[in-house]
């Protein structure tokens, strides 16, 4: 074979592997895309309930009759939150009155880093839940914090800056009325300041907040 003849049949080889390759990179995009739309609703819609039971779990159902979900105010970043991007809010609502408010802060000063807390506040102001999303503290040591090892976190239910002066709002040991766990205190002194400092925001948003129509 001359080599004019091999040249000319590497071509064509490397042009039927290309197009080999490129019919199976366009099947293989399809089959994903495919399979991103049959699995997309179960999966959303898997998500929106275990959101919707978390959320349940600090604001009573009986408390709202609105859909939560899509009851939300973006909130901008806010130094009393910890969110240093948009975060979502999300108002109960019973009879067209406000009844509560959902809120996402973090706590940036853990000892492991951040802990992201979920908190519902009544209109009153009063706490009706906290929940820990998410955290890094030391496991036995520090995750005291989550209800799914322990109660430490339902200290927190009907509390309000009314009826708990601000110099309590702090651990024992830093003179305030929270309980803590021996060699533990950095992680419960950061959750108590992200609750305390949610419900000043509360108190300074609420209007904005409540004046979302679902």
């Amino acid at each position: 074979m001359r080599l004019p003849e091999i040249k000319s049949a590497l071509f064509r080889n490397a042009l039927r592997t290309a197009a080999i390759m490129l019919a199976f990179a366009f099947i293989g995009t399809l089959l994903l895309a495919s399979v991103f739309d049959v699995t997309r609703a179960p999966i959303e819609a898997s998500e929106k309930a275990a959101r919707l039971s978390l959320f349940k779990e600090i604001l009573p159902a009986e408390n709202y009759d609105n859909d939560l979900l899509a009851s939300q105010v973006t909130i901008a970043p806010n130094a009393l939150l910890g969110n240093r991007l948009p975060s979502i809010a999300n108002v109960a609502k019973q009879q067209q009155q406000t009844a509560g408010v959902i809120l996402e802060a973090i706590a940036h000063d853990g000892y492991s880093g951040d802990i992201k807390l979920l908190i519902a506040i009544r209109a009153d102001g009063s706490i009706s839940g906290v929940r820990v999303l998410a955290h890094k503290e030391t496991p036995g040591l520090g995750d005291y914090i989550d209800i799914a090892h322990g109660n430490w976190i339902k200290l927190f239910d009907n509390e309000s800056l009314e009826k708990t002066a601000a110099e309590q709002w702090q651990v024992k040991k830093d003179g305030g009325q929270y309980d803590y766990m021996v060699g533990a205190t950095i992680t419960p002194r950061a959750v108590v300041k992200a609750v305390k400092q949610a419900l000043q925001f509360y108190q300074q948003n609420k209007q904005t907040l409540f004046a979302v129509n679902p």
